[in-house]
């Protein structure tokens, strides 16, 4: 297990600290806590905490925004075929049945559908098949969601076949914009909108609010497509902050007072009885949806997100919920297979970065399998398998390292790519497999810190145990919805002793202690150490530890009680198991 580095954020200005201690009557841990997020005055306190609607950009601020309405209003007075297409993902078929339902009830009936790219016979992104399909069908406008922004020659293809396309997209531009009638992304350097971190599901409710705008559409039309952009929001980890704030906000009292009744299948099946967090949205919903378009087709996500009755949800969220079933199955063989890889060479141990290639591994989970692998050895990884006489695979990085730019530098070997800082698709000719390897090494090695290679922890603030109470849990379950730009706080207490600890979990790997504090052993709370089951005897052997943890609530014996989540528990390396 790899000692991880504990980084401090640096301390908020003292005078910020003690206006807001007084302006908003809260403790200086509180206060502290909004000054590192870079909030200074109650009313930007008051907007944090009560993120408004009326507070979302005018979405004309979007370059080409007026030129996608205006194309829209013609395809929809003149009775044109609409296609609204999207990636398989869950920010992709998110997008598609929010932008889907919405125009739904201003178009012909029989003139709007919507289309996702099979993964393994069309891959990422706009298709040449795709658009085929659009021209053999009569569709003349295509609406494109979470894709496109690198789709120039397929954009070409496609005019040449008489189909319009508006692009919607939050991904990185390439050198050249597509020719398309209108393209929504504000990571365009000739775009001036205020926030750039939209999911692309976010980018289609800005596009949906436009169109509401000039044509009189009471903005209430459109709340109930909140939870899908909560669900992309939170399964795409786009940052938290700004309108994905007020955003996420809001579909979570949505999809908790009257979600979608595709979304309250898969709540419903998978016994989601209490409050939906974000860590429902990220752990339940997010992987089912995925499932879909890892297993069989994301159509079947788009199915059940728009379903308008009970029947026709249950069984669109059965079928999601057997390719759920399957995916973990795949999941689980293929990281077994990957990580004996690993351990059968020691070079790919020696090395600052993770390529692998299976031809045999199916490509609808080989991402996931970037992820453990990237959680288990913390390095750069690409994982790789065979889809139509290429290698296809995803990429996954560590904390700070760009693997978007790392793959960048490689792309004369490369068909196709696009992505994040994070996390990128790629495709490359079998041949390339090699070379590109040790490119993507040498980019690496150069440019990676050592630091960078060690699991970082992030700890807001040291505090004592003392001042853990309900007054704090309650102001910090304000600070929600958790995620990038806005992580729930960790703490950190030191010299701290432990009572008697019980391993819980089905394999005992989770283990569940109390921790008083030396100064008053009288303050006694519950701690729970996920994944760490194997150091009990550490734990009871009631010699002084620091822990880093967050704040959390949990539901004990029928009574809600505040409970420790440990993160890291210092000196557990040098302990003797």
């Amino acid at each position: 297990m790899i000692q991880k580095r504990q980084i401090i954020l640096p301390a908020a200005h003292p005078a910020t600290v003690a206006h807001l201690r007084e302006a908003l009557n809260v403790s200086e841990t509180i206060a502290t806590l909004l000054a590192q997020r870079g909030i200074n005055t109650f009313g930007e306190a008051k907007a944090f905490f009560r993120p408004a609607l009326n507070a979302l950009h005018d979405p004309f601020a979007m370059k080409d925004m007026d030129k996608a309405v205006e194309r829209i209003e013609l395809a929809i007075d003149n009775r044109e075929k609409i296609l609204v297409y999207g990636d398989y993902d869950v920010d992709g078929t998110t997008a598609v049945a929010l932008v889907y339902a919405f125009f739904s009830h201003y178009a012909e009936k029989d003139s709007l559908d919507y289309y996702i790219p099979d993964r393994n016979k069309e891959g990422y992104g706009i298709s040449f098949a795709g658009i085929d399909f659009a021209a053999a069908n009569g569709f003349s406008l295509i609406i494109a969601l979470d894709c496109g922004i690198k789709a120039g020659a397929q954009i070409k293809y496609a005019r040449e076949k008489g189909v319009d396309f508006i692009i919607c997209d939050h991904h990185r531009p390439g050198a050249e914009i597509p020719a398309a009638i209108a393209v929504l992304d504000p990571k365009r350097d000739d775009c001036t909108y205020p926030f750039d971190e939209l999911s692309g599901c976010g980018i289609g409710f800005k596009l949906i609010q436009a169109f509401a705008q000039r044509n009189n559409i009471a903005f209430a039309e459109l709340e109930q497509y909140l939870d899908f952009v909560l669900v992309s929001i939170a399964a795409d980890i786009v940052p938290i902050t700004g309108e994905n704030r007020i955003l996420a906000h809001h579909g979570l009292e949505r999809i908790n007072k009257n979600p979608s009744l595709g979304l309250k299948t898969i709540l419903d099946k998978n016994v989601v009885n209490r409050e939906v967090s974000i860590n429902d949205v990220v752990f339940v919903i997010g992987p089912r949806i995925n499932a879909a378009g890892r297993i069989d087709s994301g159509r079947r996500a788009v199915d059940l997100l728009i379903a308008g009755d009970s029947e026709t949800a249950l069984i669109s969220g059965e079928i999601i919920q057997k390719n759920n079933t399957e995916r973990k199955g795949l999941d689980k063989i293929i990281t077994e297979q990957a990580l004996s890889m690993m351990l059968e060479d020691e070079l790919r141990l020696e090395r600052k970065s993770t390529v692998l290639y299976h031809r045999e591994w199916h490509k609808g989970v080989i991402g996931i399998v970037a992820s453990r692998l990237t959680d288990t050895y913390y390095r750069p990884t690409v994982v790789l398998t065979h889809s139509n006489g290429l290698a296809t695979g995803s990429a996954r990085s560590v904390r700070d390292f760009d693997v978007y730019e790392a793959i960048d530098a490689c792309s004369d070997l490369l068909e196709q790519f696009g992505g994040h800082k994070y996390a990128a698709g790629l495709s490359l000719k079998l041949e390339n497999i090699g070379p590109f390897r040790e490119r993507f090494e040498q980019i690496v090695a150069e440019t990676i810190t050592e630091e960078m290679l060690i699991p970082a922890i992030e700890i807001d603030r040291e505090i004592m145990l003392s001042e853990i109470d309900d007054k704090l849990l309650r102001i910090l379950k304000q600070f929600a919805p958790f995620g990038p730009g806005n992580m729930n706080p960790v703490f950190r207490t030191a010299n701290i002793i432990c009572g008697t600890s019980r391993t819980v979990g089905y394999t005992n790997q989770h283990l569940l202690f109390d921790v008083y504090d030396t100064a008053n052993e009288s303050k006694k709370l519950q701690a729970i150490a996920f994944n760490q089951g194997k150091y009990s005897s550490m734990v009871d052997s009631r010699k002084p530890i620091d822990i880093c943890y967050t704040i959390e609530e949990n539901n004990w014996s029928g009574r809600n009680v505040i409970q420790l989540n440990v993160k890291d528990i210092r000196g557990i390396m040098n302990y003797e198991l």
